[in-house]
């Protein structure tokens, strides 16, 4: 036991979990939308008790909804506050396989002050993913600067 690492192999200190209304459907979205590996599923009670799945290096968590025990999907809270953030090679490509696929575009693709070029999704399942790729990398002045820039043309 002494050679139990605390970080799983593979896994990073913040691996997101998310409760889903219709599990089973999210993970076939997930590989069509972003790409997903499904590395394992657990069934309870006839449905997702814990499933992990993997988009580019990262694992991500899933399961149905269970009330009774406290979780609840953004289906049934009516909206979430949290969003991921993926970061992928072809974001142009991504993001619109991700509308093809069922995803509702919350924020268009374009290229922003930071030097990412995103757009933002809600799933089907009331999750919100913003994807992007870094095209530069940019100081914290020039960021300001660029800011401004865009609040003096608007």
């Amino acid at each position: 036991m002494a050679n139990v690492k605390p970080i799983p192999e593979g896994y990073h200190s913040v691996t997101p979990y998310l409760i889903i209304k219709g599990a089973a459907d999210a993970i076939e979205f997930y590989k069509k939308a972003f790409g997903a590996t499904e590395l394992f599923r657990m069934a309870h009670e006839g449905k997702v008790g814990h499933a992990e799945i993997k988009i580019g290096d990262s694992p991500i968590m899933l399961a149905d909804e269970h009330p009774g025990m406290g979780y609840v999907s953004p289906k049934t809270l009516g909206g979430t506050p949290v969003s991921l953030m993926i970061y992928v090679e072809d974001v142009d490509t991504i993001y619109n396989q991700a509308i093809k696929s069922g995803g509702q575009e919350v924020k268009p693709l374009q290229d922003q002050f930071y030097g990412d070029r995103s757009g933002t999704l809600k799933d089907p399942f009331g999750h919100v993913w913003t994807v992007a790729t870094h095209k530069e990398d940019v100081l914290p002045e020039e960021m300001d600067k660029r800011i401004a820039a865009s609040a003096h043309a608007g």
